[in-house]
């Protein structure tokens, strides 16, 4: 019993299994990267197949040196899904696009003529005024007595000049009788004259008092729209305040002051010799039109600092949408070129080589990279001077992902499945008998068991006990 105990204590079996250990710890390592291989490869065995199978639907258009290989789409890579659009042969207008500022045809700050009390207000703020029509009225009782004083005067020398008008006739008479001196008619004819001067004076302070107690009545001096009032009733006003009493701008018609560059003076004076050129003026935002109008003038020299020449153009203002000091986007229509072929302007790209435009091959739902000169622009318009045909589709929309002959696809096509090409059709059609068959009867050469999945039990357990025989 002694020699039983330390045999079954010893711990000397544990040594030999550190080996085991590591050798198994070995083994399972090289199991899981066999495992991660094999995966490796059923994932790209099942990517690589499904790509392949691509260019067999559809027809097998796709090769490895087209365009379809890395770096975008092409003949061996799906289809793009793409925008058209048809280049148009229309006439094109040749559109000039500034910056403008709304200013009135007339502006007037009315001021009193002559000093006086403000006495009453014959307007209302904001109001549009008619030439002539009295806004203010000044206290006239001063300027009436003025008046009257020289109208006094102007009667008093009158009549003084009447009499000596009557005395130096006498004196005629009397000289043909050799009645009285010759110096007497002389000095009578010279008092005439003098009293004649002083009737002439009278006259006009007459005049001037009268056009005094006039200008007691402010009147407006154009048609127009009048702003908020600087006095009011009461206060004395002169015709030294610099302010005046209000101002009144003319707003129909109004004009639009804008730039124009330097280069485009020479088209601009040309385009002008025939008929009126038409403006345009919108909003801010250049989705609203505020007023159509005509060009009227342009500046005489150039700014040397912009490099700009300011021009005029008139508007109607029928609709009172234009206002003073109103910032505005001008559109003038210089000319218009007859039969331009254009597109629009998201159809032409920009490259190292110069401009082109993607065609629409329709029959093989492809593309081609064609260069071509462009022209004249507008918002969504661009003329195309060589290298397109009206009636030539472009590519308007996905054209980034785009290189030349890759496949493209329509938005109203329907979508390509992998696999349901010429030769899948051709497999399918002949693959839908047999499943019909499958349903009531199997087909020859079928196992017995999947010839026996829709027989009655009996038949069922004979088939299963036949291979067991």
């Amino acid at each position: 019993m002694d020699q039983q105990g330390p045999v079954t204590l010893s711990p000397a079996p544990q040594a030999p299994r550190r080996p085991l250990d590591r050798r198994t710890k070995i083994v399972g390592a090289v199991v899981a990267l066999l495992l991660l291989a094999a995966l490796g490869s059923l994932a790209w065995y099942l990517t690589h197949s499904s790509t392949a199978a691509a260019p067999q639907a559809s027809g097998g258009m796709g090769g490895p040196g087209g365009p379809g290989g890395p770096g975008g789409p092409g003949r061996g890579g799906p289809a793009t899904t793409v925008g058209v659009a048809t280049a148009e042969l229309t006439d094109l207008p040749v559109v000039v696009d500034a910056l403008g500022a709304v200013t009135a045809s007339a502006s007037v700050t009315v001021r009193p003529q002559v000093s006086g009390v403000l006495k009453n207000i014959a307007f209302h703020e904001g109001d549009m005024v008619k030439a002539g029509q009295v806004l203010a009225t000044i206290d006239p009782v001063p300027y009436e007595m003025t008046l009257m004083q020289a109208v006094g005067a102007q009667r008093r020398d009158e009549a003084t000049l009447e009499n000596a008008r009557l005395t130096l006739q006498r004196y005629k008479t009397l000289l043909g009788q050799d009645s009285i001196a010759r110096q007497d008619v002389d000095t009578q004819e010279a008092l005439v004259k003098q009293l004649e001067g002083t009737v002439m004076v009278d006259r006009g302070a007459v005049g001037t008092a009268r056009v005094n107690l006039g200008y007691t009545k402010i009147i407006a001096p154009i048609s127009g729209r009048v702003g908020l009032r600087v006095v009011d009733i009461g206060n004395v006003v002169s015709t030294t305040d610099t302010s005046g009493v209000v101002l009144l701008t003319r707003v129909a018609p109004i004009d639009v002051e804008f730039t124009l560059p330097q280069d485009q003076v020479p088209q601009l004076m040309q385009a002008r010799q025939g008929t009126p050129l038409p403006v345009t003026a919108l909003d801010r935002t250049r989705t609203v039109t505020l007023g159509t109008g005509r060009f009227l003038a342009l500046d005489n020299q150039v700014d040397s600092t912009t490099g700009t020449v300011r021009a005029k153009a008139r508007f109607t203002n029928e609709k009172q949408t234009l206002f003073p000091a109103q910032f505005v986007n001008v559109r003038m229509q210089m000319r218009t070129i007859s039969g331009a072929v254009v597109v629009p302007v998201s159809a032409l790209r920009h490259g190292s080589n110069g401009d082109y435009v993607y065609v629409l091959n329709a029959a093989e739902r492809t593309v081609s990279l064609r260069p071509v000169s462009r022209g004249q622009a507008n918002d969504d318009k661009v003329q195309i001077t060589s290298g397109l045909k009206a009636g030539e589709k472009v590519i308007t929309e996905g054209a980034d992902r785009l290189k030349d002959g890759s496949k493209v696809q329509l938005q109203g096509d329907k979508p390509l499945i992998p696999g349901a090409g010429t030769h899948g059709g051709r497999r399918a059609k002949a693959g839908a008998p047999a499943s019909a068959s499958a349903a009531g009867s199997a087909p020859a050469g079928a196992s017995a068991p999947a010839a026996a999945e829709g027989a009655p039990r009996e038949q069922r357990r004979r088939a299963q006990s036949a291979p067991a025989s």
